[in-house]
């Protein structure tokens, strides 16, 4: 996979505002926030599209989702609640082939979202 704006993220070779890491992803806030909290989780592999994931990233996948629960308790929106989403390809309008997901919170969510 071609390196992406993620990629440099990930090795440091562009700056992000990061609020979360451990061994497997990276928070870190988005540059044009949709919320009050929106931040962006993404693994450190490379996996384009949703489209892309295979079973052997499921444990990945899981640690993503595990992440933003760590996250959404330390910061207390836990209980609040959130929204999460995930774009795929061009008409769910993802713009970075490296899977992410927006987690969004600190105000309330509407729907349909758009």
């Amino acid at each position: 996979m071609s390196e992406t704006l993620f990629s440099k993220i990930i090795d440091r070779s562009i700056p992000a505002e990061i609020v979360y890491e451990d061994e497997h992803i990276l928070g870190f806030n988005d540059i044009n926030p949709q919320a009050p909290v929106h931040v962006l989780f993404i693994p450190k592999i490379a996996i384009a599209t949703h489209n892309d994931i295979k079973p052997e990233h499921d444990q990945v996948i899981a640690q993503l989702h595990h992440a933003i629960n760590i996250y959404a308790k330390e910061i207390g929106e836990d209980e609040n609640g959130y929204r999460i989403v995930m774009n795929c390809n061009a008409n769910g309008q993802q713009t970075v082939f490296h899977i992410h997901m927006h987690f969004l919170a600190g105000r309330q969510m509407l729907w349909p979202p758009g």
